[in-house]
């Protein structure tokens, strides 16, 4: 089943904002854009962080799940620089609940964005 929220921004692209498949959520990357669409690349790495993880919780939590839900999160970097900030805001979010993570530093992102988050979580 295709999920779709207006609480994170529209795909750019042609896929869904998120899929089930049985009791798991799979969530698309999400970018550093505002649930309007405006495109955040101008703004710092971390405000395209918090906004990225902001909009894969808004998507999770369409599909009925909450962040102690989340089961594994990948998160594209642009420059391992950043990677130490990227960890801060995470674990501030995340707090106690530690889902499973991969960071992969890349060169380059669509639009000129800093950062890119994808997820799986489990559905009740």
């Amino acid at each position: 089943m295709n999920i779709s929220t207006k609480n994170a921004p529209a795909p750019f692209g042609h896929y869904s904002q998120a899929k089930t498949g049985g009791d798991i959520i799979f969530i698309s990357g999400q970018l550093a854009a505002e649930k309007d669409g405006t495109h955040g690349f101008n703004k710092s790495f971390s405000e395209q962080t918090r906004q990225c993880l902001a909009n894969v919780l808004a998507i999770a939590r369409a599909a009925g799940a909450e962040k102690h839900q989340i089961l594994k999160v990948t998160a594209y970097i642009v420059g391992v620089e950043h990677w130490a900030e990227f960890n801060k805001i995470y674990s501030e979010l995340f707090g106690e609940t530690k889902p499973a993570r991969s960071v992969v530093p890349v060169p380059e992102l669509h639009h000129g964005y800093l950062i890119e988050v994808e997820a799986f979580a489990l559905s009740e």
